[in-house]
């Protein structure tokens, strides 16, 4: 084990652009299971944690929010200048390692010049250069080296290779952190004047071209024509670097279509709701029957009337109730995951940035939207990014509305209450028109609220949407599953403990006053006596005397006390009510 380089651990700050492969590498470095995002603006906080033992370095490396330069425009860029240039709770950044898209070089090493020249000390790490590869482009890491002064090493975040020489690099970069004297802190404020983001980007320029080889061209390529105008502080300037992905492109003109993209989008969503419920059927009776056949075993094998009870219609059933629901929410999380590592839900919400428009929101809210199908509350900490304060707190508003995953169970249960076992693509067909309902009546409200808020908003608070879309790539399976398996895990440790509470609070509640009632055994089965003491018995218990004191209440909706029971008690958990 490497000694310890200082009394306080040294922090190591990752710092890059959205999508450029940050919270990858944050994972390979510590371990951890953060999950990974392809859209901006995933995230307002930071996550930090000691670098992995095996890695010999003792130090804390932090990853902070996507940034394009060192001039926020956002609360969650805000956040990671604010990790830069403040003692944050992990502590004074020593080092930054700085993600670079190899495929996106110029628009990405705008933040690496920023950087360097505010006093940072700075490693740069290339990523997705396989891409680059395919189009039969390399970058000199070399040369890239000798015109930023410092470190460049290429790393495949899919399969880790190039990492050994990034803690190589850290461990030297750290050792010759601590012997400098006179430290001093970086420059908390960088000129913005546009005249000289201009001269930056025409500098990136003549550095990308220096670094950029293409295999069977002898003289290096004049990138600076297959560059694309970009849109900064209202001038044309610069490009990419790089020539686009034809594969991205041929697939965004059918995917992003003003008329095909949105039928597309339609469909992708139907068949993700419908799959829901008719590929999770055949699970879901499965794990049905095992509960209920356990929970009749278990039954008829203890002596005691109430306890048995307890343990088969209370915990087993309560077992059953959290469990039974499990293959439905995996395959939404899967779904979903697929559809975010391969770049559409991104797509999503640069299509639906015009349509969100017309009721006050705009592209940013579709994340926190789509999230709010899996939990409420993430979603609204999601939703804290928008930088326009009147689209955040109208997406937080109408984020409630959407179908989240605790709801999910009490729609597969009366929708196969409704409908037929035998048909079961009609009941996913259902479950897609009631998240398609949650929907446009968030639509609907949001644009009404909007429409009431017009004379209190100024005409300039409307803000735009601008969103790198990152290219169509094949889903990491490993990546999508353990997002999946944490999600669900999430679900099962957030959900399961109330729902087994309430499940056993429930049965208390329907079998006691236990009266034991007599019932004559005139040409009755033992089967039909027992049957019959639980209807007498639950007819005088708790739960329907307090029922039957919310009855007015629940007539005039056609509904009897037994429903006002479950409805009352969905208020602690929606997932109660099953």
């Amino acid at each position: 084990m490497k000694e310890q380089l200082t009394n306080e651990l040294p922090l190591i700050t990752l710092v890059g652009p959205p999508n450029s492969g940050k919270t990858t590498l944050f994972n390979l470095l510590s371990g951890k299971n953060v999950k990974t995002v392809n859209y901006p603006g995933s995230t307002v906080e930071y996550s930090a944690s000691k670098l992995l033992s095996k890695f010999e370095i003792n130090a804390k490396v932090m990853d902070s929010p996507g940034i394009i330069s060192l001039h926020p425009n956002s609360p969650d860029e805000k956040v990671a200048i604010n990790s830069l240039y403040s003692n944050t709770e992990p502590g004074t950044s020593h080092l930054v390692i700085n993600t670079v898209d190899a495929s996106q070089l110029s628009r990405h090493l705008l933040l690496s010049k920023q950087l360097i020249k505010a006093g940072f000390h700075v490693i740069i790490v290339l990523t997705m250069t396989d891409v680059l590869s395919r189009k039969g482009i390399s970058i000199s890491e070399q040369k890239l080296k000798d015109e930023l002064k410092c470190d460049v090493i290429s790393i495949n975040g899919r399969t880790g290779s190039g990492l050994d020489k990034l803690i190589t690099s850290v461990y030297c970069n750290l050792n010759i952190l601590e012997k400098i004297v006179n430290k001093h802190h970086p420059l908390t404020a960088l000129d913005a004047e546009k005249d000289e983001v201009i001269n930056s980007f025409k500098e990136i320029e003549e550095i990308v071209n220096k670094v950029s080889y293409k295999k069977g061209i002898e003289n290096k390529p004049n990138l600076a024509e297959a560059n694309k105008e970009l849109n900064i502080i209202g001038e044309k300037i610069g490009g990419n670097g790089n020539s686009p992905d034809e594969f991205t492109l041929k697939i965004d003109r059918f995917l992003l279509h003003k008329v095909w993209g949105f039928v597309a989008f339609i469909l992708i969503m139907g068949l993700t709701f419908t799959s829901i419920f008719w590929l999770a059927t055949p699970l879901m009776g499965l794990i049905d029957n095992a509960f209920s056949n356990l929970g009749e075993v278990v039954s008829s094998g203890l002596g005691t009337e109430w306890f048995s009870s307890l343990i088969a219609d209370g915990i087993i059933n309560g077992a059953g109730a959290v469990l039974v629901f499990v293959p439905q929410i995996i395959i939404l999380f899967l779904i979903l995951g697929f559809l975010e590592d391969t770049g559409y839900l991104a797509r999503g919400a640069m299509l639906i940035d015009k349509p969100l428009s017309k009721i006050g929101l705009n592209g940013r809210s579709f994340v926190p939207m789509v999230s709010g199908f899996a939990c409420a509350i993430p979603a609204m900490m999601a939703a804290r990014t928008i930088p326009n304060r009147k689209e955040r707190l109208l997406t937080i508003f109408i984020i409630p509305l959407m179908s989240c995953s605790a709801r999910l169970p009490v729609y597969a249960l009366l929708i196969a209450y409704l409908i037929p076992r035998d048909n079961p693509m009609l009941g996913g067909f259902i479950l897609a028109g009631i998240y398609i309902f949650s929907i446009l009546s968030s639509v609907i409200i949001a644009g009404v609220i909007n429409k009431f808020r017009e004379k209190l908003i100024k005409a300039d608070d409307n803000s735009s949407f601008i969103l790198e879309l990152p290219t169509y790539k094949i889903p990491k399976i490993s990546s999508v599953i353990k997002n999946t398996y944490l999600s669900s895990r999430e679900y099962l440790l957030r959900a399961g403990p109330i729902i087994l509470l309430f499940s056993i609070i429930i049965w208390f509640a329907t079998f006691f006053p236990d009266i034991d009632p007599q019932i004559e055994s005139q040409n009755l089965s033992q089967e039909e006596i027992v049957n019959l003491q639980s209807t007498v018995r639950f007819e005088n218990s708790y739960a329907t005397k307090f029922g039957k004191l919310v009855q007015p209440v629940m007539t005039p909706l056609g509904m009897d006390w037994r429903v006002g029971v479950s409805l009352i008690s969905a208020f602690a958990a929606r997932e109660v009510f099953v």
